[in-house]
């Protein structure tokens, strides 16, 4: 069984231990951390493998469960890979490359199965998972900027576990080979501009029509640091955004100027800022909408609610699909990339509101209409908030995307006992080599044979 534990319980000063122990893993936790047990109690250790056996040392205990470090590992489980990423178990990016595919995808999937179980009783499959490659999916990436007084040079990467000291990452497997390969240069770049004490971060996007970056900047960025940005754009064929704060964006003109970027979605062109959310993982997105409208059953006279809408990553396919389509979003930018993607792919029959919908959503304008399908796609803190409605509306198909099992598992609940069976539910492997689990869940009100 997959165990949890409470960073946040109170720690047992009494230790029961001695200094080292032999211990065998037998499990992996939602983290990938290694589970053994020792005198009855459940030990997290974090880079050993279920089958692995470790000569341990305890870094922490409580009262139900300990923590521990490896001190010698005695033997190696078949599943233990060699990490691709030279800064790994440095870089707090990547937990689990050491891990076969597999076996992460397993976990995840048996982490997510066994929540849902504990919070509603419904013993259910999350397979198929739902996935793309392990390596090179990442398409967008923020990389923090430090600047070292004594060395006289930027850091650029990503923060080591547990602390605010970056990583200086010259390499990144997991990046889309087109924004790893700009990772040297680019810090070379940023190196030698005059600015290079009061910088902010950077983020590379990779659009279907090239790549980006965002640089942050604390002070207005100088002439001569403006052509040196220029060369780099002219270089390597990259589009350069200067944001001096987090609502300011200015695109650096230069000869190799892109189109707006854009990606595409089940066919349809989404244009989008550079500081708009989209999903990291192309590949598994791509899957992830056509499972999506599959599980909805779309019909050319449907009705259908899209709750968090987004700029519209589900809205406007499944707006190709019926009669019409309401998306409703708390960012007030993305709905508007989202009405003016509608536009620019001639749809008429989608409606895009902007409302804050952990509020009272009863006195907002879309609540009064009826739908006979719903999608929602809510954040981490999930949608309690709108639950009630969507009961309320009883609309046929429920479809939950979520980044945040536990909050799906709560939510579901609420749906369960309105009449609604849950009839699917994938595991979507978004993030490979990550603790982070993305999931979907299809309820019905009539009971269906699994998919």
């Amino acid at each position: 069984m997959v165990q949890f534990y409470s960073p946040n319980r109170r720690s047992v000063n009494r230790s029961a231990f001695p200094v080292t122990v032999s211990v065998t893993a037998d499990n992996l936790d939602a983290q990938g951390q290694g589970i053994a047990r020792h005198q009855g109690k459940i030990i997290f250790i974090p880079g050993l493998l279920p089958g692995e056996q470790a000569q341990i040392q305890l870094t922490e205990e409580k009262r139900q469960f300990a923590k521990a470090k490896v001190v010698k590992r005695l033997s190696d489980s078949p599943l233990r890979v060699q990490p691709k990423c030279p800064h790994f178990n440095v870089c707090g990016g990547c937990q689990q490359q050491h891990v076969a595919s597999e076996l992460q995808a397993k976990t995840k999937a048996s982490v997510l199965e066994h929540l849902i179980q504990r919070e509603t009783g419904v013993s259910i499959s999350a397979q198929p998972i739902i996935d793309g490659s392990e390596y090179g999916y990442r398409r967008r990436a923020r990389l923090g900027l430090q600047y070292q007084a004594k060395q006289r040079k930027l850091l650029m990467g990503f923060r080591q576990s547990q602390t605010n000291d970056l990583v200086d990452v010259k390499q990144c497997p997991v990046m889309r080979p087109e924004l790893e390969k700009l990772l040297q240069p680019l810090s070379q770049c940023l190196n030698n501009l005059k600015a290079v004490k009061r910088l902010g971060h950077i983020e590379l996007v990779l659009a279907d029509n090239g790549p980006l970056v965002v640089l942050r900047h604390l002070d207005p960025i100088k002439e001569s640091d403006r052509e040196t940005l220029k060369i780099f754009s002219a270089q390597y064929q990259v589009a350069i955004y200067l944001a001096g704060d987090e609502k300011s964006l200015e695109l650096l003109e230069s000869e190799t100027v892109q189109a707006e970027p854009w990606y595409q979605v089940d066919g349809l062109k989404l244009v989008f800022s550079p500081q708009d959310f989209i999903q990291v993982n192309d590949d598994v997105n791509q899957k992830m909408v056509a499972q999506a409208l599959a599980w909805l059953d779309l019909q050319p006279e449907d009705s259908v609610l899209d709750l968090f809408c987004g700029m519209g990553n589900f809205t406007l396919p499944i707006a190709a699909k019926v009669q019409a389509v309401v998306g409703v979003e708390g960012v007030a930018a993305l709905v508007a990339s989202g009405q003016y993607n509608a536009r620019l792919n001639g749809f008429n029959n989608v409606s895009f509101f902007h409302e804050n919908l952990e509020s009272d959503i009863h006195r907002q304008p879309w609540a009064a209409q009826g739908f006979n399908k719903v999608l929602l796609d809510p954040a981490r803190a999930g949608a309690a908030g709108v639950m009630s409605h969507i009961v309320k509306l009883a609309p046929e198909n429920v479809v939950y995307v979520s980044c945040n099992p536990t909050t799906l598992a709560r939510d579901s609940k609420v749906l369960l006992e309105a009449g609604y069976h849950l009839v699917s539910v994938r595991m979507l492997d978004m993030f490979p080599h990550t603790s982070h689990l993305e999931s979907m869940a299809l309820f019905r009100r009539e009971p269906m044979t699994i998919e």
